[in-house]
């Protein structure tokens, strides 16, 4: 049955829908039962997102909004499996409320400065604001050199968008030594202590860890263990990346096996009480090292500055400390070199092994493994 407004149909359990031509499309939404008036309100949102966009379509390439030109970059991001997609939806979505209803003409460095001012007033350092300032350059860079109107650019050339000084707030490194790596591991729960160990051990990045998959694994059957290749679109370096497993390493992969079909480090809560039930969770992978247990931990033991790139830093330190090469450090930790290989034969494995052993030394070796078995 009609109702008071052309479009809006009232059904005989009391609820609506919407079945209108409005400006050559058609608008079609089931709303349940909701009001005459609450219908209207919908008819009149989704008209005005049609004009909104009608009004767009019709801008020139630099009339463009920005907010537009960011939504047509994550549409392209999305399609390219762009692993950090998340991420820059995140800087997109902050950016909107001061340049989103900007054209794209009008966008460049000083209308960014409004919101520098505003992050750094909000305590953001310099290097997380920069992230932000590439997304817009990234966004008016491909305005002005791949998206086209009638065949022309949406802009004639990409405005010059200034970074923050990141050198005076950047962190230096700081690797751990034996005594706080035991501090800290006590105080995390078993799953991060897993994680936490095989970073000190491999040098592995927080995602290529909590990421790390079992398809990636590759048997090394004359030394009996394996290895992980790490595929170029989930490495940093976008080439792919041998990750060499030294004793300690291979031991926490060997306790993983089995849990998780798909993920190698995976996280599960456990019961508390009627132990002889079934597990309150199945396995799942951990998002990032750096939560909430592990910042828990670090400020318990006072040790606040250390980052979960750290453990990276410190299977560095320790390799050479224990006179390891620098050509053997760049393939362990994944730094590019000139002609280096894509993958080891056997042979450099059971060398890049023995090496990364030495990161252990006699002394402390027995303190790892005996927090590896608990």
């Amino acid at each position: 049955m009609r109702t008071r407004t052309k479009g809006i149909q009232l059904a005989g359990d009391g609820s609506r829908s919407i079945d209108k031509l409005y400006r050559g499309e058609r608008i079609y939404e089931r709303l349940g039962k909701v009001s005459q008036d609450e219908a209207e309100a919908w008819l009149r949102d989704r008209q005005a997102a049609i004009d909104a966009q009608r009004e767009n379509d019709l801008r020139r390439g630099d009339q463009q909004l920005f907010a537009a030109a960011a939504q047509k970059y994550l549409i392209e991001c999305q399609r390219r499996g762009v692993r950090s997609l998340e991420t820059i939806s995140y800087h997109v979505t902050i950016l909107l409320p001061y340049i989103g209803t900007m054209p794209l003409s009008e966008v460049c460095n000083e209308t960014m400065e409004g919101f520098k001012d505003d992050r750094a007033d909000d305590g953001v350092k310099n290097s997380t604001i920069n992230r932000s300032l590439e997304v817009v350059r990234t966004v008016m860079n491909r305005a002005a050199r791949v998206w086209r109107s009638d065949g022309k650019p949406w802009l004639a050339s990409s405005p010059l968008i200034e970074m923050l000084d990141e050198k005076e707030q950047r962190r230096q490194p700081y690797p751990i030594n034996w005594q706080q790596q035991a501090v800290l591991m006590m105080l995390l729960p078993s799953h991060l202590r897993e994680m936490f160990l095989f970073a000190v051990n491999t040098g592995a990045r927080d995602d290529n860890i909590c990421r790390l998959r079992w398809s990636w694994e590759r048997r090394i059957p004359e030394l009996k263990r394996s290895v992980f290749v790490i595929p170029a679109e989930e490495f940093k370096g976008k080439r792919p990346h041998v990750l060499i497993l030294n004793d300690v390493a291979w031991k926490i992969v060997e306790a993983c096996r089995g849990r998780h079909e798909e993920f190698v480090f995976v996280y599960r809560r456990e019961r508390v009480k009627n132990f002889d039930q079934a597990p309150a969770m199945a396995y799942q992978p951990v998002a990032t090292m750096n939560n909430t247990a592990f910042q828990l931990a670090r400020k318990t033991a006072s040790l606040e500055r250390v980052r979960v790139h750290d453990l990276r830093h410190t299977f560095g330190q320790r390799l050479r400390d224990a006179g390891v090469s620098e050509e053997d450090r760049a393939l362990l930790l994944g730094h590019a070199i000139e002609g280096m290989p894509q993958h080891y034969a056997t042979a450099t494995i059971e060398r890049l092994v023995k090496m990364a052993n030495r990161a252990n030394t006699a002394r402390d070796r027995t303190t790892v493994l005996r927090v590896v078995n608990g």
